[in-house]
């Protein structure tokens, strides 16, 4: 029902490094909206992209981010489901230590074409967005929080992994389940019916499928997606959270890959509407 769900949209920065998640993650949110048959809360507004470091993204982004994790704890506090659409990946610094203060029983299934298990110490580009999961995890302190256990992090589709990030898997600091004709079932063994909070990146996508910054070939399609949500779908749906979609030229409203977007997601939104 629509009084129990609470659509937020961050619409301001968050590591990026160009202005177009911004735009798109509205896109996104009002056709969440409408979809849902609620308002979008809008937290923070879209301001040039700075494209720098680590440290001056989460400086410039933290007002934004800390207002985005109120809204979320507001929303968990109220015992509604929380709707997330974000600019980036980085917006999960805030929301993940919430969710699991929360809800320590949840399992966050992450999919993105990266792991995002990147520290200050071994990060190579500086990117926010790729310390996203990590700091959530305790594994770096972002000043907002960690709290989200290892036994309940899962990722899905990772296929451009560094290799510190390789060892964390290994190591176990997530469970990564891969791209292939089974990644529904797999993922569905791994969960075993627990509560999930699901967290997507849209370049976990084949790329071309909707706009991404990044494209990492032998991504899943909208209808392995799909499955993957019936599947979670299957048990309880703690919260989604949709980022890294960016806008393109589109002459439908809206647009149609928003739209595709949407349908793929379609068992996820109608699980968190009942």
């Amino acid at each position: 029902m629509p009084d129990s769900v609470t659509l937020i949209h961050h619409a301001g920065r968050a590591g990026d490094y160009n202005d177009l998640a911004m735009v798109g993650s509205g896109q996104l949110a009002a056709a969440l909206g409408d979809r849902l048959g609620v308002r979008p809360e809008v937290v923070g507004w879209p301001e040039p992209a700075l494209s720098t470091g680590w440290a001056e993204e989460l400086a410039a982004a933290r007002p934004t981010l800390e207002a985005t994790a109120h809204a979320l704890d507001t929303a968990l506090v109220a015992g509604r489901t929380p709707v997330l659409a974000s600019s980036r990946c980085a917006v999960a610094l805030a929301t993940l230590p919430v969710l699991a203060r929360h809800r320590p029983d949840a399992v966050v299934v992450w999919f993105d074409a990266h792991a995002d298990l990147n520290t200050p110490d071994d990060t190579t580009t500086g990117y926010l967005g790729g310390l996203a999961f990590s700091g959530p995890l305790g594994l770096w302190d972002s000043g907002l929080g960690a709290g989200l256990a290892s036994r309940n992090a899962v990722l899905v589709g990772a296929r451009d992994v560094d290799p510190p990030e390789r060892a964390r898997i290994e190591d176990d600091i997530v469970t990564l389940v891969e791209v292939g004709p089974g990644t529904a079932e797999d993922l569905g063994r791994v969960v075993a019916g627990r509560p999930v909070f699901v967290h997507v990146d849209c370049d976990v996508l084949e790329p071309g499928t909707v706009p991404t910054d990044y494209r990492v070939p032998g991504g899943m399609t909208l209808e392995d997606l799909r499955r993957c949500a019936a599947v979670l779908a299957g048990g309880e749906v703690v919260g989604i959270e949709v980022g890294e979609l960016e806008s393109a030229p589109d002459d439908a409203d809206p647009p149609g890959y928003v739209t595709a977007l949407i349908e793929a997601l379609e068992p996820l939104l109608a699980a968190v509407m009942q």
